[in-house]
């Protein structure tokens, strides 16, 4: 097995891994940066598509923190809240501006032009059409690759972090490498967790197919704190359309004037939020959806843009969703959008403080995989990315000033000894995982269901280890064995916590479960009546 040395390593290439290891590396840190991705492009900060918080005119940090704390049900810690707002704007000058150039889109006078999102009290969103975070980590990748104190490494799934010979702190991580048939061991003097959240764990989900939880369930197993899971922010407006994809559709869209609508073309929000409509915070438009389509009997509703912006405008301002959207038949320059929730962001994980560090000496958490306090029970859109960018400079500014070294020994972990493949057994348990945690631990969750999922993820996760223990090693392997040990955390901390509130809502009957459940039909459904705006 090769053993690598390293002062750091950050395992995740997304944008609060890669601003950590590029801060690093610029004050003159040597990083192993460790993605699983083949393609470090993978990952949910590439398919960001709204844009990042920046500030908006007659802007300031105190309005940014009310709504944060809004959105956040007031869950949230007061410290992450305020040091997100009030460091934010500098960090997206100085790194993304700055230091990377993002292309974010101007005014005709060359000011960076804004747009308004839900729970937002002022336009204060930059983006780069409805790409921004393939623009940002593009940029941010570029410099990563050209810095001669960073090391990518790409297709290295970690199977578990490794301690220190005492067992008293984190000494690295252990890597699984596909192509290679062969283990990698990284040992650092600290190691930052940048694996994304666990979205992925739902049947129907924004995010790409690897967001299954692995840092949370490696934090979890060397005895990192973790709370907050039971807060899974589902998007409300993922693509519907039959045989498709649940292909984000930006809250951006809505910012621009679109109105939600039901198989009547009736603008439903005003009924739900009068004062906010269509752009009130997610959690919000996600529960409105959900009553409208269990009242009417509907797959999805309907998002419309074709009747409050010019087809040409449309095409320019959200060239991505277009094309996608026509990919699968919905032209949405001349018709309205079919929407419904998805699983798309974590506000909780691994529990992280200002600087970064977990509970367990020498580990970091950043971005979603950590819990800083940030989100409380639900995410104020597009501060995400800014997240990641505030916090992995800090997580930089901190071990700049640690100076780590890779420890001298460490605890060799137990290693999968079987011979035989199991690659199509995890795949299936995997599978069970997906629709489990879909029926049962979705948007909304009852008493029964919620004993359900954990009883049954607690004996899924005995299975899933002993797969990984018993079996040659394999990516399919480690993914499930991650994977049900997330599941069983969420589906626990979703059932320890009986009250609703934010995206965690607990009902204690079935009434409302019924058609949610549902898959969307391969059906055509009827268009609305109407796309035209209704009051």
């Amino acid at each position: 097995m090769e053993i690598i040395h390293t002062p750091v390593l950050v395992i995740g290439s997304g944008v609060a891994g890669g601003i950590t290891a590029l801060c690093l590396a610029d004050a003159g840190i040597p990083v192993v940066l460790a993605t699983k991705a083949r393609d470090p492009h993978e990952c949910n900060t590439f398919y960001a598509q709204g844009g990042i918080v920046y500030r908006g005119e007659d802007d300031s940090p105190r309005l940014l923190a009310e709504d944060i704390l809004r959105a956040g049900s007031h869950q949230n810690r007061a410290e992450a809240v305020h040091l997100l707002a009030s460091e934010g704007p500098t960090a997206v000058e100085r790194l993304l501006l700055e230091r990377l150039n993002v292309p974010f889109d101007r005014t005709s006078n060359g000011d960076l032009a804004r747009t308004l999102e839900g729970g937002h009290s002022r336009p204060r969103i930059i983006h780069a059409t409805d790409a921004t975070g393939r623009a940002i980590h593009i940029a941010l990748l570029n410099a990563l690759r050209d810095h001669p104190r960073i090391t990518l490494l790409t297709a290295h799934m970690a199977a578990m972090l490794v301690r220190t010979a005492d067992a008293t702190a984190c000494a690295g991580a252990l890597f699984w490498v596909e192509s290679e048939a062969r283990w990698r061991l990284v040992m650092a003097g600290a190691t930052v967790l940048a694996t994304g959240g666990l979205a992925a764990l739902y049947a129907r989900t924004t995010n790409p197919p690897g967001t299954l939880g692995d840092g949370m369930a490696m934090a979890h197993a060397l005895g990192a704190t973790l709370a907050d899971l039971e807060f899974v922010q589902f998007h409300p407006t993922a693509f519907a359309a039959p045989n498709a994809p649940a292909f984000l559709i930006s809250e951006a869209v809505r910012g621009a004037g679109a109105r939600l609508l039901n198989d009547e073309g009736d603008a439903f929000m005003a009924r739900y939020a009068p004062r906010w409509r269509d752009l009130a915070p997610r959690d919000v438009v996600a529960r409105a959806i959900f009553t409208e389509m269990q009242r009417r009997g509907l797959p999805h509703v309907w998002l419309d843009l074709a009747s409050v912006m010019p087809p040409e405008r449309i095409r320019e301002r959200f060239p991505t969703i277009t094309e996608t959207c026509a990919t699968y038949g919905v032209d949405i320059t001349r018709e309205p959008i079919p929407v419904a929730p998805a699983a798309h962001y974590t506000c909780g994980g691994v529990v992280a403080d200002a600087w970064g560090r977990t509970n367990v000496p020498h580990l970091y958490a950043v971005g979603e995989v950590a819990c800083t306090g940030l989100h409380g029970a639900n995410r104020l859109a597009s501060t995400s990315l800014l997240e990641g960018v505030v916090w992995g400079a800090r997580v930089a500014h901190h071990l700049t000033q640690e100076r780590p070294r890779p420890p001298a020994h460490l605890h060799i972990p137990e290693m999968p000894h079987g011979t035989s493949p199991s690659t199509h057994e995890a795949e299936t348990l995997l599978e069970h995982i997906h629709a489990l945690m879909w029926q049962h631990v979705g948007l909304v969750r009852t008493s029964a269901g919620l004993h359900h999922a954990v009883e049954t993820f607690a004996r899924l996760r005995k299975e899933a280890a002993s797969m990984y223990h018993e079996s040659h090693p394999s990516l399919a392997t480690i993914r499930t064995w991650h994977a049900a040990t997330a599941a069983f955390l969420v589906a626990h901390a979703a059932l320890n916590n009986t009250q609703s509130v934010g995206c965690h809502i607990r009902l204690e009957s079935e009434e409302m479960e019924v058609a949610w459940h549902k898959e969307v039909p391969t059906t055509p459904t009827p268009q609305p009546k109407s796309v035209g705006v209704q009051s």
